[in-house]
């Protein structure tokens, strides 16, 4: 039933300000499409106010929070919102989760949590439409999410490094996702299962050593290299550089290579770098653990 304005209750005082930390992510790992997600060492923050008028705030942030108010059965209030950071726009490392469930857990603190933790997911995922980054985003480590029940989620050595090339031009998710066929055949569907299923055991056993192979897929990075020409070169020198694999991160345009310890990422890095016909930069970072949370006040 669609709730009015006159349903709501008046959101309890809370603090007058809060900023949230929300890590960057990496979705997919090849085979684990719109499932598959690992939290990064890199974050963005962002910063809620009570302000005693309305304020203009990005189209994604009015939309959040109109779903915030009406899923916690509370009146609106006026806020002002900002964002800093390390997580690029629109380079598949889950800026958009950062803005929806920063803003969610921001305005779930300034109003006396009126939400649980998987409450916040529900609605997060739900925005952005697949939960494979929410997931992470909001428990860290990696996580599989499922279309029914509550993800799963393991923790990550914090020996991995995991080597980006974030190159220096953007792809919409809705132009990766527009590239991909309607069906494709059963041995490729069977190949991509066997491989997710490998991913998701070592990383809930611990043992790393059985991802080497493990991350080639079949149902969207080959149609989604053409918008990333350079994407099997790039893992191809990863893996010969010492990498246990690589993958499209998120729907790109970033590369995600996976290097066993920070030595081996460093040659990693360098070979990835020589790969990549374009501008970009690397970065070398480890796993987040955490997840989202409040660092202020």
């Amino acid at each position: 039933m669609k709730k009015h304005t006159s349903d709501l209750k008046s959101a309890p005082t809370g603090p007058s300000s809060v900023t949230v930390s929300v890590p960057g992510t990496t979705a997919n790992l090849g085979p684990g499409f719109d499932a598959f997600g690992l939290a990064l060492s890199i974050a963005n923050q962002i910063t809620i106010s009570r302000c005693n008028d309305l304020t203009k705030v990005p189209a994604m942030v009015s939309l959040t929070a109109r779903n915030f108010f009406l899923g916690s059965c509370l009146a609106p209030i006026p806020f002002s919102w900002k964002i800093k950071g390390q997580v690029p726009q629109a380079r598949g490392l889950g800026s958009s989760v950062t803005v929806r469930l920063g803003t969610l857990m921001g305005l779930n603190e300034l109003t006396g949590r009126p939400l649980s933790q998987a409450g916040i997911f529900r609605l997060c995922a739900e925005l952005e439409g697949h939960p494979d980054n929410a997931a992470p985003g909001v428990l860290g480590g990696f996580t599989i999410a499922r279309s029914l029940g509550e993800p799963l989620r393991y923790q990550v050595s914090s020996t991995l490094r995991f080597v980006l090339l974030i190159p220096d031009f953007e792809i919409a998710t809705s132009d990766a996702r527009k590239v991909m066929p309607k069906s494709i055949p059963l041995a490729d569907a069977a190949a991509n299962a066997a491989d997710a299923a490998v991913i998701a055991a070592a990383f809930a056993t611990g043992k790393y050593s059985l991802l080497k192979g493990a991350f080639g897929d079949r149902l969207h990075q080959p149609y989604r290299a053409k918008l990333i020409p350079f994407l099997s070169e790039v893992i191809a020198a990863g893996e010969n550089a010492g990498a246990l694999g690589g993958w499209l991160s998120g729907s790109g345009s970033t590369i995600c290579c996976l290097a066993p310890d920070a030595s081996v990422a460093k040659k990693v890095s360098l070979a990835m770098k020589r790969a990549a016909p374009t501008g970009g930069k690397i970065l070398i970072t480890s796993a987040e653990n955490k997840g989202a949370r409040i660092i202020a006040p």
